[in-house]
């Protein structure tokens, strides 16, 4: 006999399940808007941190670098650290630890307290994109690389305001002074305690999920369609990473543009980059993963490059690239889902982590190159370089996804 009470408890159950659905929807969501404010304000503020500090070119390279030699940290220990304490109080400790890391920048007042002040960012920044990257994967089962879009089309669309909302700050009055660049990190990265709340509450895929992983590092590292895949992400998210940091900068002294007008173009690169992520999701998962990011980054590298070729003319190419590059990293993230789904957050950390030493390097590579073309405080030679390489970058992810086609039309798993 039936028990009345079963459809009752049917409901209920349902209901749990679609709340609990929409409140780690809000995490990842939310995480992802955090993450892009505090990756993108830096944009306005690093002109302002050179002349204070008095930092040459290869100076500030450096001090990207430690931010993502943070990163790296972070995502080293990340997945190890969630498995003992779970993806919430991993969250909730990166956070905190961004929030901590504005205290912190308010504070500063040598370069070396800066540096570290950066580094404790990076590694909240870090140990956040690992967790919600591992999360996402695990809730995204279905259109795969349209919703792994959807979420970083949050990143970019905090992307978009942070440069304009950041310049727009540091001009606020603060008693008799301005609020600068440090009262203006204070309180942005304030903002990374609200997704804390329904961190609390929600009920998390890991603490649920099978803790048997097939895929082991060791296997990773012999595997060349894991290589490819990890040298796909680096060159196009280096690219990506370094308009955030060099555009502005760029602009400025290249073309005498105001601060102001310089951080408009950055945040039209982040409109043309949150628009790619919402409307081009549904195409990668129809035309394939591989296919997608081979046709999205050459359209970026040719954009970055052309800008540089036409001059102030063609400056609008700077933000049109952003269409090519948005969906390089979440369909990458979609890519490693269908290529390794039992183990999809050892090939996530394997990935992201060299993708890490690929930051490292590529922050200070750029900055060294801007410095020692042309050399003098006025290096517009070195800056076009130094800019066009970010183009040359892109245009190396294109190519190294036509090998991993190839790698895997022979395995017949072209995805």
């Amino acid at each position: 006999m039936e028990d009345p009470n079963y459809k009752v408890k049917s409901k209920s159950l349902n209901k749990n399940i679609n709340f609990n659905y929409y409140v780690l929807l809000s995490i990842v969501f939310g995480g992802f808007l955090i993450f892009g404010l505090s990756e993108n304000i830096k944009g306005p503020a690093i002109p302002k941190i050179q002349t204070d500090f008095s930092l040459s070119e290869a100076q500030l390279g450096f001090l990207l670098a430690l931010n993502s030699l943070g990163y790296l940290l972070a995502c080293s220990f990340t997945s190890a650290l969630s498995n003992k304490i779970g993806i919430k109080w991993t969250g909730i400790i990166a956070f905190v630890s961004m929030a901590f890391a504005g205290v912190c920048m308010y504070f500063s007042h040598a370069y070396f307290f800066l540096s570290a002040s950066y580094f404790l960012l990076y590694i909240g920044n870090g140990m956040l994109e690992i967790g919600l990257g591992i999360m996402a994967a695990r809730i995204f089962t279905k259109n795969t690389g349209m919703m792994m879009n959807l979420s970083h089309f949050f990143y970019g669309l905090s992307s978009i305001v942070a440069p304009i909302f950041a310049s727009s700050m540091m001009t606020w009055e603060a008693g008799s002074e301005e609020l600068g660049w440090r009262g203006m990190y204070f309180i942005m990265l304030s903002v990374s305690l609200l997704p804390i709340i329904p961190s609390l509450l929600g009920k998390f895929p890991q603490e649920h999920a099978e803790k048997e992983e097939v895929i082991s590092y060791y296997s990773l590292v012999r595997d060349p369609v894991a290589w490819l895949i990890v040298a796909i992400l680096s060159f196009g998210i280096v690219s990506e990473v370094s308009v955030g940091n060099w555009l502005v900068n760029f602009l400025v002294k290249s073309y005498s543009w105001s601060l102001k007008d310089a951080a408009e173009m950055l945040s039209l690169f982040f409109l043309f980059f949150t628009l790619a992520r919402l409307l081009f999701g549904p195409i990668t998962d129809k035309i394939g993963y591989t296919l997608s990011i081979m046709i999205f980054s050459f359209f970026s590298g040719i954009c970055s490059l052309s800008a540089v070729i036409v001059g102030e003319k063609g400056a609008i190419l700077f933000a049109i690239a952003g269409v090519g590059i948005a969906p390089i990293y979440p369909t990458v993230m979609a890519l490693l889902t269908k290529l390794y789904p039992k183990g999809t957050g050892t090939a996530i950390t394997f990935t992201v982590t060299l993708m890490g030493i690929a930051s490292v390097i590529g922050s200070f590579f750029i900055g060294f190159i801007i410095d020692s073309v042309g050399g003098g405080k006025n290096n517009i030679l070195g800056l076009q370089v130094g800019y066009g390489m970010i183009g040359v970058l892109a245009l190396i992810c294109s190519i190294c996804c036509i090998f991993l086609f190839v790698v895997l039309r022979k395995r017949n798993k072209v995805v």
